[in-house]
C-alpha cells in the first residue's frame, strides 16, 4: 500500500480532479489516476470524488492505492548495464547507442527497461519501471532512474521544473560562428508521423548551445536543454541548418565534404546513428537534497568521428 498526500494549489482552481491528480502525481498516467478514483482510492478532503469534481484550491488530496505489476509489464532480462552511480533511491545509467529504453513497436524487448528489471526488480512496482527521461535508441549517455515511488516522483517534478541540468555533446554539418540560443516550439510532423517538427502549435522548446571545435565543414558544439521534448536537440539544429552527423531522420541525404580525406570519407561513410551524446546529468538527490553531477565521456565511435574530422582539417590548413 502506497500513501501520498498533497495540498492542491489554488492555481489548479477550477479544473477538472482528474486533470489536478496529474499535475500533483506525474508518476502515474492520467487514465490510472481516473480508475483509482473510481474505485474510491482517492479522497478529497476525507470524501470520496467522482474524476470530473472540479477543485477550489487548498483540498487536502489522500492516494491510497497497491501498486502491482501489471499484465504488460515487460520481463526482465540479463542485459549488461553500464551504471555511474546507484544507491536506495536512484540509479544513473550510462546506455550505450543501439540500446532502446522502452518496449515498443518494434522492439518488445531487449531494452533498458528490461535490463533495469533485471538488476533491480523491484523496478516492476513504479511506473515506466522508474526511468526519469528518456533518450533515443541511437543515442548514447546518461540517463536517471527513480528506485522508488517516491523518488521517481520528485525527480519527474524536478525535470518538468527545469532542475535537472542535461548537457550533451553533438557533432553537426556545417560551421557554426558562434553559440546561441534555439526557442522555437516542437510538435509532430503534419504529414510523417514518426517525426517531429518546428511548428507553431508546438510545444514550448528551447535548446542553448555553444561551440567547441569547429572543422572545415562540420562543428562539435554542446547543448544544453532547457526542456525536453522529443528529439529536441535533432529537430533544433536540423530547423537551424546545422543537422546532426549521422541523422537518418533529420539530417537529409548524406554527403561528402569536397575534397575530404580517405579517412574522413570512411569514417562518415560508418557512422550510422546521429552523432548525439549525453555527457552531463547533474540533480538534486530525491531524498537527502544534495546536489549530485556525473559526466560521461564520449563513446569510441564519436571520438574516432572527431579525430577525422581534425585529421581533415589539419590537412586542409597544410595545403593552404
Amino acid at each position: 500500500m502506497v500513501h501520498h498526500t498533497a495540498i492542491v494549489p489554488e492555481r489548479l482552481g477550477g479544473m477538472r480532479l482528474d486533470q489536478v491528480l496529474a499535475e500533483l502525481f506525474p508518476s502515474f498516467s492520467r487514465s490510472r489516476l481516473k480508475d483509482w478514483i473510481l474505485a474510491g482510492q482517492v479522497q478529497v478532503d476525507g470524501r470520496t470524488p467522482r474524476p470530473r469534481d472540479r477543485v477550489v484550491g487548498g483540498e487536502r488530496v489522500a492516494l491510497d492505492v497497491t501498486l502491482e505489476p501489471t499484465t504488460t509489464q515487460p520481463r526482465a532480462e540479463a542485459i549488461p548495464l553500464t551504471i555511474v552511480y546507484e544507491d536506495a533511491e536512484l540509479i544513473i545509467v550510462d546506455k550505450p547507442a543501439g540500446l532502446v529504453v522502452h518496449p515498443g513497436a518494434g522492439n518488445p524487448n531487449h531494452t533498458l527497461q528490461n535490463a533495469l528489471l533485471h538488476h533491480a526488480p523491484e523496478l516492476a512496482a513504479l511506473p515506466r519501471s522508474g526511468i526519469v527521461h528518456r533518450l533515443d535508441k541511437a543515442t548514447s549517455g546518461l540517463l536517471a532512474v527513480g528506485r522508488t515511488l517516491h523518488a521517481h516522483t520528485q525527480l519527474v517534478r524536478a525535470l518538468q521544473a527545469r532542475l535537472i541540468e542535461r548537457q550533451y555533446e553533438a557533432v553537426v554539418t556545417g560551421v557554426l560562428t558562434g553559440g546561441g540560443t534555439i526557442d522555437a516550439p516542437i510538435g509532430r510532423h503534419p504529414t510523417r508521423r514518426t517525426h517531429m517538427s518546428v511548428r507553431e502549435d508546438g510545444r514550448p522548446a528551447i535548446s542553448h548551445y555553444r561551440v567547441l571545435r569547429r572543422f572545415r565543414s562540420h562543428t562539435h558544439l554542446r547543448v544544453q536543454l532547457e526542456t525536453g521534448r522529443t528529439h529536441q536537440i535533432r529537430v533544433h539544429l536540423a530547423h537551424l541548418g546545422y543537422p546532426l552527423v549521422g541523422d537518418p531522420q533529420y539530417g537529409g541525404r548524406r554527403t561528402m565534404p569536397r575534397g575530404a580525406t580517405p579517412q574522413l570519407r570512411d569514417t562518415l561513410r560508418a557512422f550510422k546513428r546521429q552523432a548525439l551524446h549525453a555527457s552531463r546529468l547533474a540533480l538534486a538527490h530525491p531524498v537527502t537534497e544534495a546536489t549530485l553531477a556525473w559526466d560521461s565521456p564520449l563513446p569510441a565511435d564519436l571520438r574516432s568521428l572527431l579525430d577525422a574530422l581534425e585529421v581533415d582539417s589539419k590537412a586542409d590548413r597544410d595545403e593552404g
